[in-house]
């Protein structure tokens, strides 16, 4: 067994911030490099000192896009057998796509981990990212930005935690430990590890930058402060949408003319009503919501941005999807996710889901007129909403029926902690679920 006191790094730090003893289970990521055998040991070390009852399971996932992969996997799991640690291999199956690939095998990872996490009963999967990854994390983000200015979010870095799917926790203990100390803790311990050569292979991004681009480390310090004001941030802009923000009608957000007030906070708060509408993976153009947002003080106006659009009239402002784009009816099922704004439940036999269009949206408006909100406003909004349909018949909003439920882009499938005050306040505005808070131990200070 590696011993508890085999390295001067101190696991009570490092995992009494979240809330891990009030779980049956935790899934630890392993892939049998340095940073993951450390976070498994560790968290080993950790559990059975302070939490006996909640169970470790070590989580493998096989690519399948090395020749090697295979065997690296049979290796981790021999290991945690050897020192008495449940494990299962994972593995990505079916094509690989041609193109966006480590994205692509980014989601089959979460995906593959979120099913193992539940299968034990958990909502929490560690990872052993470390301060050496998120300082090139900041680095990748900052490079991309170049001169383009930007709200510095991304310098924040990733977050402690972050909400997958709506229901699975990843959580990253090791952001402020360096890779070196990790691995003086397995040579203390005899612990060999596995050298992934893709961390080296120049095609990716990040080997990119460790080749060609000096190291800049910015400091637990500063991305500590980066991370505060993303959250501060946040909070602002989700004080804005409680206050400000109601919801017209399925699809139709009404803004309070107030809301331009000018402060660096309603512009955010803007960009994520505009990728809620949207269905918007990510939030728009900082450099272009700024302008638009500069002529909402005037008089009237109308814009499209970000699949949305934003029409101010003298009492409000709205915001709605923009009636282009829209998904046909294809086939789709259970939890698959409907022009980035919806969650499908079960459909029934023969029915599918695709835009009510604007003679449906006319019969649907009697229900959903509320007080001075123009009846075309609405009728245009309905319009792109998802409707129920079986043999060319319409059978209503699929939000009514139970054949959907609204989700909140831009976090439907990644959710940072540190945005979690804008998500719950963007959920409560249009009748999504609310994110659960943060596995944190203390207080909310913790998300950053």
């Amino acid at each position: 067994m590696l011993a508890a006191d085999a390295s001067p790094i101190d696991s009570d730090r490092i995992f009494e911030q979240f809330d891990l003893a009030a779980r049956r289970a935790v899934v630890a990521a392993v892939s049998g490099g340095s940073d993951s055998l450390a976070l498994l040991f560790l968290l080993k070390n950790f559990l059975d000192r302070s939490a006996p009852q909640t169970r470790l399971l070590a989580v493998t996932v096989d690519h399948g896009l090395r020749k090697e992969s295979a065997r690296e996997a049979e290796a981790v799991a021999a290991l945690c057998h050897t020192h008495g640690i449940a494990h299962r291999t994972l593995r990505w199956s079916g094509e690989k796509p041609a193109a966006g690939l480590p994205a692509a095998a980014r989601e089959a990872r979460y995906r593959l981990l979120a099913e193992a996490a539940a299968a034990e009963g958990t909502d929490l999967v560690l990872t052993g990212h470390t301060l050496d990854d998120q300082i090139e994390t900041v680095e990748m983000r900052r490079a991309r930005s170049g001169e383009k200015p930007g709200d510095g979010r991304g310098l924040a870095g990733m977050a402690p935690a972050t909400l997958y799917d709506g229901r699975i926790w990843i959580l990253r203990p090791l952001l402020d430990t360096h890779r070196a100390s990790l691995r003086d803790f397995l040579h203390d311990g005899g612990i060999a590890w596995i050298d992934d050569p893709t961390n080296a292979d120049t095609k990716y991004e990040r080997a990119r930058l460790r080749e060609t681009t000096p190291r800049a480390d910015p400091g637990l310090a500063s991305i500590a402060v980066a991370a505060r004001q993303r959250i501060e941030l946040g909070e602002a802009a989700a004080a804005l949408i409680r206050t400000h923000a109601r919801l017209a009608a399925p699809g139709l957000i009404a803004v309070d003319r107030s809301f331009a007030a000018g402060v660096d906070a309603a512009v955010y708060a803007l960009r994520i009503l505009l990728a809620a509408a949207g269905g918007n993976e990510q939030l728009p153009d900082l450099a272009r919501v700024a302008t638009l947002f500069g002529r909402l003080p005037g008089d009237t106006c109308r814009a499209t941005l970000s699949r949305t659009v934003v029409d101010a009239r003298r009492d409000a402002i709205f915001v709605r999807r923009e009636n282009r784009g829209l998904p046909g009816e294809g086939a789709m099922g259970l939890d698959d996710i409907w022009d980035g704004r919806y969650r499908l439940g079960q459909l029934p036999d023969g029915a599918v889901v695709a835009p009510l269009g604007a003679a449906h949206a006319s019969l649907s408006l009697a229900s959903h007129q509320e007080g001075a909100v123009p009846a075309s406003l609405m009728r245009t909004a309905l319009a792109v909403e998802p409707g129920l349909w079986r043999d060319g018949q319409c059978h209503g909003l699929a939000l009514e029926t139970g054949a959907a439920r609204r989700i909140i882009a831009p976090w439907a499938r990644f959710l940072p902690s540190f945005d979690i005050e804008p998500a719950r306040a963007v959920a409560a505005l249009l009748g999504a679920d609310i994110p659960p808070e943060p596995p944190f131990a203390g207080h909310k200070e913790r998300q950053g």
